[in-house]
């Protein structure tokens, strides 16, 4: 199937091209940011897992440009937005660009010298892992990339600030909701109009950062650890078993976007083009740099290659 039989099948994905996103998650921040305002009084802010860019797009375009093209901000007053990765990723206006890793204090450091010894007002992650299709395994995986996250939230966040993490819904879902409670008041699972009903994703919104009194970053595992054992148990169970019964965490889930719009899930006919020709699929607005395949295809590429050689080696009757 060609680009048009998926622009037709996924409507999102046509829009992001239309409106020059470099994918369709920008729309889940934009929904997001509709229903919890996330936006609202943020300077500096953090894009974990950013490549491709259409998270730090959306960043851009609603928290840099505006603040560039107003006349009543100086110059040097604009937004600061530090997106992270280990894949390098085409340039955006006003994103300052780190190539490092979420799992590694250094990392922070990079960043708050970026923000000049401050702290960021909003820390936003749509990573995830390469996907099994194992629905357990998945979950488990993300689950650890959110609590990685937490390691740069716990150096770069500053009081009072947000944190936007995609997850996977599955049975140890309240453990992590648990954990997260440790360090926001306020945490709430969303699912935004522009995320497939068949996608077990979903994104948990962090509010009001408040870690514990007396909390040191470096002891940030140990303390996750103990949620994962009840109150008074010494060996530690980290599974989310104990989360049921008498002791059954409710976990606050909430669909955002327009419910009216449209449907991530359904097919939609291909608009008609204005000269009345066919309608023309459009290219991606930025393909990758270096995608962690690009190695893949030419290893394959040259074992192609080779034996095609063999190949005709086998036939010549010279040899």
């Amino acid at each position: 199937m060609g680009k048009a039989s998926r622009d037709k099948r996924d409507i999102y994905y046509r829009k992001a091209k239309e409106e020059g996103w470099r994918a369709r998650s920008a729309f889940k921040l934009l929904q997001i940011d509709e229903e919890f305002n996330i936006f609202e009084g943020v300077k500096r802010v953090v894009d974990l897992c950013a490549a491709p860019g259409s998270w730090s797009q959306v960043l851009s375009r609603r928290l840099y440009l505006p603040s560039k093209l107003s006349p009543d901000v100086r110059e040097g007053e604009c937004p600061l937005i530090v997106a992270i990765d280990l894949q390098p990723m085409a340039p955006i206006e006003g994103v300052i660009q780190v190539q490092g890793d979420i799992t590694n204090a250094r990392t922070a450091e990079v960043v708050i010298r970026h923000f000049d010894g401050c702290k960021a007002d909003l820390v936003v992650c749509d990573g995830a892992p390469d996907v099994t299709g194992l629905h357990d395994m998945d979950e488990f995986v993300q689950s650890q990339l959110i609590l990685a996250g937490l390691t740069i939230v716990s150096h770069v966040l500053k009081v009072g600030g947000k944190y936007i993490t995609k997850i996977f819904r599955g049975k140890d879902t309240s453990l992590l909701y648990t954990q997260l409670k440790l360090f926001f008041p306020v945490v709430t699972f969303a699912k935004p109009k522009s995320s497939r009903n068949s996608s077990i994703e979903a994104f948990a919104v962090c509010e009001n950062y408040s870690p514990p009194p007396g909390f040191d970053p470096k002891d940030l595992h140990r303390l996750l650890e103990k949620v994962g054992s009840p109150s008074g148990m010494d060996d530690q169970d980290c599974s989310s078993g104990w989360l049921e019964g008498p002791n059954k965490v409710y976990i606050p889930f909430l669909a955002c976007g327009d419910l009216s719009g449209y449907d991530s899930d359904r097919s939609y006919p291909l608009p008609k083009a204005a000269d009345g020709g066919t309608y023309k699929s459009l290219d991606p607005v930025q393909a990758p740099i270096a995608p962690p395949y690009k190695r893949a295809l030419e290893l394959k590429k040259a074992s192609c290659h080779g034996i095609q050689d063999l190949q005709g080696l086998a036939q010549d009757p010279q040899t």
